[in-house]
Protein backbone atom coordinates (compact mmCIF):
# COMPACT_ATOMS: atom_id res chain seq x y z
CA UNK A 1 0.00 0.00 0.00
CA UNK A 2 2.56 2.27 0.79
CA UNK A 3 4.23 1.88 -2.46
CA UNK A 4 0.79 2.73 -4.61
CA UNK A 5 0.21 5.80 -2.76
CA UNK A 6 3.90 7.32 -2.59
CA UNK A 7 6.88 7.42 -5.13
CA UNK A 8 8.82 5.05 -2.52
CA UNK A 9 10.00 1.63 -2.95
CA UNK A 10 10.53 -0.38 0.65
CA UNK A 11 13.81 -1.69 0.43
CA UNK A 12 14.24 -3.25 3.89
CA UNK A 13 11.68 -4.79 6.44
CA UNK A 14 12.89 -6.50 9.41
CA UNK A 15 12.86 -7.29 13.31
CA UNK A 16 16.51 -5.44 15.00
CA UNK A 17 17.86 -8.11 16.47
CA UNK A 18 19.47 -8.10 20.33
CA UNK A 19 17.77 -4.28 20.38
CA UNK A 20 15.88 -5.09 23.65
CA UNK A 21 17.47 -5.39 27.06
CA UNK A 22 18.45 -8.12 29.22
CA UNK A 23 16.54 -9.01 31.89
CA UNK A 24 14.37 -11.98 33.37
CA UNK A 25 11.93 -10.69 30.66
CA UNK A 26 13.90 -9.54 27.65
CA UNK A 27 12.63 -6.15 26.37
CA UNK A 28 11.04 -6.80 22.68
CA UNK A 29 13.02 -6.57 19.54
CA UNK A 30 12.79 -3.04 17.70
CA UNK A 31 12.72 -2.88 14.09
CA UNK A 32 14.48 -2.00 10.75
CA UNK A 33 12.96 0.07 7.66
CA UNK A 34 14.71 1.54 4.91
CA UNK A 35 12.39 2.95 2.28
CA UNK A 36 14.15 4.67 -1.44
CA UNK A 37 12.45 7.45 -2.78
CA UNK A 38 11.98 7.41 -6.31
CA UNK A 39 11.27 11.41 -6.68
CA UNK A 40 12.50 14.17 -4.59
CA UNK A 41 10.31 14.39 -1.66
CA UNK A 42 10.06 16.38 1.58
CA UNK A 43 10.88 14.34 4.42
CA UNK A 44 9.99 14.54 8.26
CA UNK A 45 10.53 12.60 11.13
CA UNK A 46 9.38 12.71 14.72
CA UNK A 47 10.74 10.00 17.19
CA UNK A 48 11.50 9.88 20.44
CA UNK A 49 14.10 7.57 22.25
CA UNK A 50 16.89 8.83 20.09
CA UNK A 51 19.30 10.22 23.10
CA UNK A 52 18.24 8.37 25.84
CA UNK A 53 17.36 4.40 25.36
CA UNK A 54 14.10 3.19 26.88
CA UNK A 55 15.11 2.13 30.23
CA UNK A 56 15.30 -1.20 32.25
CA UNK A 57 13.06 -1.96 35.46
CA UNK A 58 13.70 -3.59 38.41
CA UNK A 59 17.00 -4.58 37.16
CA UNK A 60 16.76 -5.04 33.70
CA UNK A 61 18.69 -3.54 31.30
CA UNK A 62 18.28 -0.70 29.05
CA UNK A 63 17.14 -1.02 25.37
CA UNK A 64 18.98 -0.04 22.41
CA UNK A 65 18.78 4.24 21.11
CA UNK A 66 16.86 4.09 18.09
CA UNK A 67 18.38 6.01 14.91
CA UNK A 68 17.38 7.80 11.44
CA UNK A 69 19.52 7.90 9.11
CA UNK A 70 19.38 9.25 5.55
CA UNK A 71 21.35 7.50 2.66
CA UNK A 72 22.57 9.69 0.29
CA UNK A 73 22.16 8.69 -3.51
CA UNK A 74 25.27 6.19 -4.86
CA UNK A 75 26.39 5.49 -1.64
CA UNK A 76 27.99 9.00 -1.65
CA UNK A 77 27.40 9.39 2.47
CA UNK A 78 25.26 9.07 5.09
CA UNK A 79 23.69 11.74 7.71
CA UNK A 80 22.25 10.97 10.97
CA UNK A 81 19.04 12.69 11.29
CA UNK A 82 18.66 12.97 15.00
CA UNK A 83 15.09 12.52 16.54
CA UNK A 84 13.08 15.45 14.76
CA UNK A 85 14.34 16.63 11.06
CA UNK A 86 12.95 18.13 8.10
CA UNK A 87 14.36 18.25 5.02
CA UNK A 88 14.18 17.65 0.82
CA UNK A 89 15.65 15.02 -0.33
CA UNK A 90 16.06 13.76 -3.91
CA UNK A 91 15.34 11.01 -5.89
CA UNK A 92 17.58 8.08 -5.10
CA UNK A 93 18.07 8.72 -1.39
CA UNK A 94 16.85 6.41 1.25
CA UNK A 95 15.91 6.79 4.85
CA UNK A 96 16.35 3.98 7.34
CA UNK A 97 14.95 4.14 10.54
CA UNK A 98 15.75 1.90 13.82
CA UNK A 99 12.89 1.74 16.32
CA UNK A 100 14.03 1.42 19.87
CA UNK A 101 14.22 -1.86 21.57
CA UNK A 102 12.16 -2.40 25.03
CA UNK A 103 13.72 -2.21 27.90
CA UNK A 104 14.01 -5.44 29.96
CA UNK A 105 12.08 -6.13 33.16
CA UNK A 106 13.37 -7.77 36.08
CA UNK A 107 17.64 -9.21 36.77
CA UNK A 108 18.78 -11.43 34.46
CA UNK A 109 19.28 -15.12 35.26
CA UNK A 110 22.30 -16.58 34.73
CA UNK A 111 25.38 -14.88 34.41
CA UNK A 112 25.20 -13.61 30.14
CA UNK A 113 22.44 -11.48 30.98
CA UNK A 114 21.14 -13.06 27.57
CA UNK A 115 18.14 -14.58 28.96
Amino acid sequence: MLERRYPVVLRHFSLRPNSGGAGAHRGGDGVVREIEFLKPVDLSILSERRAVPPYGLAGGADGAKGQNLLLLPGGSGTISLGGKASLRVEAGARVRVLTPGGGGYGKPLGGAGLE
